[in-house]
Parts: structure tokens; sequence; C-alpha cells
């Protein structure tokens, strides 16, 4: 009997040990003891995932940059704004994910801190009046954001242009020409970064102040008709005025994927190119 009971202890005691080193513990070959679990510091380095990549998009607040906002947003990535006049005033929950940031591309160089860890920039920044003022906005600010994302080492640009309207490009010469002057300077800064859109009416739900305007019930009409009327584009000077309009949802879509995905061709598209772009496939 006491040889029966003597080996069910030596049993329990090898189960013990057995469900020990179960638990992370193991038998030392130099005694009985039972050594401590491992340490964390012990254990193999697993590398964090890379950081997501952070998008820059001057003119944020507008009509244009909110839908690319989102759609970055939308998209997972981490998105900054840079404006003249910062974080716009709408409540919408979107707004509340983006980094803004206040600042002019024609005055000084705080604003370049909005560069910071960027990954790629997309600029909407635009605007009309004079042919002066025109030439500053459309050209020489956005000259400025080029210049600086190149120095900083930023790899794409995306920067949305216009397209060429026949005779409206003479009624508004310094809008024009500030705009190929933007392009001509991402040809040179960015020769395999650079994605110019070239839309021509953008349609889509505008804000302003606190009214809506929905755009889309003459742009969407209008875009059904013109998109198979590319033949009569040729026509002279009235020609270029049949440019189909374009949703604003498409030109976001074609502009992130412009930022974001390697494979994607430098250029210029049009906007037959955009419409083409924002219905394949997410990439």
């Amino acid at each position: 009997m006491s040889r029966l009971i003597h080996s069910r202890l030596s049993l329990s005691r090898l189960s013990n040990t057995w469900g020990s080193i179960g638990r992370g513990r193991y038998l030392s070959t130099e005694s009985n003891k039972i050594d401590e679990p491992l340490k964390v510091e012990d254990a193999e380095t697993i590398n964090p995932p890379p950081a997501a990549e952070k998008v820059l998009v001057l003119g944020g607040n507008g009509f244009v940059g909110s839908h690319i906002c989102k759609e970055a947003l939308d998209r997972g990535l981490s998105v900054a704004s840079l404006s003249r006049s910062g974080k716009p005033s709408i409540k919408d929950q979107w707004a509340n994910k983006v980094s803004w940031h206040q600042g002019d591309l024609l005055s000084g160089d705080s604003w370049k801190e909005a560069l910071n860890e960027v990954t790629s920039v997309i600029s909407c920044v635009g605007g009309f009046g004079s042919n002066t003022f025109m030439y500053k906005i459309n050209g020489t600010a956005n000259i400025n954001a080029v210049r600086a994302a190149a120095e900083k080492g930023i790899k794409r640009f995306v920067y949305i242009s216009a397209s060429d309207f026949g005779v409206i490009n003479y009624l508004l010469q310094g809008y024009y020409e500030g705009k190929r002057a933007t392009e001509t300077e991402l040809l040179t800064k960015f020769p395999y970064g650079h994605v110019i859109l070239r839309p021509g009416f953008i349609y889509g739900t505008r804000r302003v102040g606190n009214m809506k305007l929905p755009l889309g019930v003459i742009g969407s009409p209008l875009e059904m008709v013109l998109q198979y009327a590319k033949s009569l584009n040729q026509i002279p000077v009235i020609g270029p005025l049949l440019t189909p309009p374009v949703d604003v949802k498409a030109v976001a879509k074609v502009a992130i994927r412009g930022a974001i995905d390697p494979v994607f061709p430098p250029g210029i598209v049009d906007v037959y190119g955009i419409k083409r772009y924002s219905q394949q496939k997410a990439f």
C-alpha cells in the first residue's frame, strides 16, 4: 500500500511539473528548481506596421477640396489641409478628423510646417478676379507649394487644373496662364510623381454659407448628353465649350488615387480620363 501511495505522489509531482512547463515555465538542467518565466524583453522584437500615408490637401475647405478630404478619410488615410481661413465652420463629423492648418502660400514660410510627415500633396487652390490676381492665385501660389513639396522630398503631387475652353481661355487669361505655369513647374519638379487633372465644369452639392446649391441638377444631365459628343470638341472656337461636366466625387476619387496609387501613371488626365478612372474598381 505504501508503495502505491508513493507511486501516486510521484505521478502527481510529475503532472504538476509538466503543468508548469505548459504555463511558460521550464525545468533547469542544473537543479530541481523551476526557473522564472521568460521576460518580454527576451522575446523576438516585432517591427510595427508602417504608418498610414498622410495627404495634405491645399484648399481643403473649399468645394472640391472638402470632397477630396472626405474621400481620403474614407480610404483610411491621415488627412491635413492648408488654407488661408483654416478650419471651416461646417459641423460635419468628417471635419473633426482633419488636421486644419491656416496659412497663405503667397506670404512667409510658416505654412510649410503643414508639409511635415506628408507623403503626397493635392492642390485645389484657385480663384477668379483680375488677371493679375488670377495669375497669383492659380499660378504663383501653387508654384510655391510645388517647390516647397519638392524640397521636402515629397514623392507625389496632384494638381486640380482646368480643361481648355477655347475663347473662355482669352477672357480668363490670368486664370489659365496661372494654371499652365503650375503644370510646367510640376513637370520640372515632379517628373515621375505628378498627376494633373483637367476637369471642366465640376458639379455636386456646393455649400455657400448656410445654403446648399445642388449643381448636379444642371451638371448631371449635361454630362450624360455631352459625354457622347467627344468628336464635337474638335469644332473650332465652340468645340471646347462642349466639354462635359464631371461629378466632384469622381474628381476626388481620381485625385486620391493619383496621390497614393504607386502604379497610377504620371501625366495629364482630361475629363474623359477622370470619368474612366473613377469608374474602375478600388485599387
